[in-house]
């Protein structure tokens, strides 16, 4: 199966990712027909498990979007069992440092390149028998999270690590580790100044930065800046900033008949 996101970048565009908290099928399914790029399942701070994040897999599977996860942490056991599961892009969380850059790679890679285990039980279906092996270090997308005072002071030696194929800018994280309060569509020049970095050094390597938003607005705005992946806050942002728009409209609108 080829990487939707993989080929976006290639053609010069910005990918629009979706991210899912709910562990539901059905409303990935929903979701995976909104015209949406890639679609991330949250394994981290959502309420999504393995079985969860599968059954989210297997609904959207008709759609055209590139499944991805983000994993609890950077560590191999998870990380080789959500990319057998289906998972074709890796985000992961508190990459700090050069070693823990290196670490996911390895993690996410068959050998001679990393170490994974050889068994993908469900993304071999995406292939004949055997040739998954054969394209998947090329073809999964790894994005360590840069959302720390200590990962920015590291960006470089970062960046560096080979079989990365850019970062993933955390807004609310990365805040708070300069003492400012957790957001997603940030607007302090420091962390302008950050992100205008970032930018400029993926550019340097041919690597993509992707930023988590709150919404069309700020996504825009990051996609302009020279972000080449932009997620649009979660389905339960989007479902409860309409339902409050729709309550809200319906109780202005009835004249305090509601």
């Amino acid at each position: 199966m080829a990487n939707k996101v993989k080929e976006i970048w290639k053609s010069g565009k910005a990918v629009v990712n979706a991210w899912l908290a709910i562990p539901s099928g059905f409303s990935a399914e929903m979701v995976a027909q909104c015209g949406f790029d890639s679609v991330t399942v949250d394994m981290q701070h959502g309420v999504q498990d393995y079985l969860s994040m599968v059954q989210c897999f297997q609904a959207m599977d008709k759609h055209p979007v590139t499944p991805m996860v983000r994993v609890p942490w950077n560590e191999p056991g998870i990380i080789g069992k959500v990319l057998d599961g289906g998972a074709y892009g890796v985000i992961c969380p508190m990459v700090n440092t050069p070693q823990e850059a290196r670490n996911l790679v390895s993690y996410s890679k068959y050998p001679p390149k990393g170490v994974r285990s050889n068994g993908p039980i469900r993304a071999g279906m995406y292939g004949t028998a055997g040739s998954y092996q054969k394209t998947a270090n090329d073809d999964i997308v790894l994005l360590p999270m840069m959302e720390t005072r200590t990962a920015v002071e590291n960006m470089e030696a970062i960046l560096d690590v080979e079989g990365i194929d850019g970062v993933y800018i955390g807004p609310s994280d990365l805040g708070f580790s300069y003492g400012l309060e957790p957001k997603l569509d940030r607007t302090e020049p420091e962390i302008l100044a950050i992100y205008d970095k970032i930018i400029k050094e993926c550019g340097k390597r041919g690597l993509n930065p992707g930023i988590h938003c709150s919404g069309a607005e700020g996504a825009a705005r990051a996609i302009n800046m020279g972000f080449k992946l932009v997620t649009l806050s979660n389905e339960v942002g989007l479902m409860a900033t309409y339902a409050k728009m729709q309550v809200n409209a319906t109780r202005k609108d009835s004249g305090g008949k509601a």
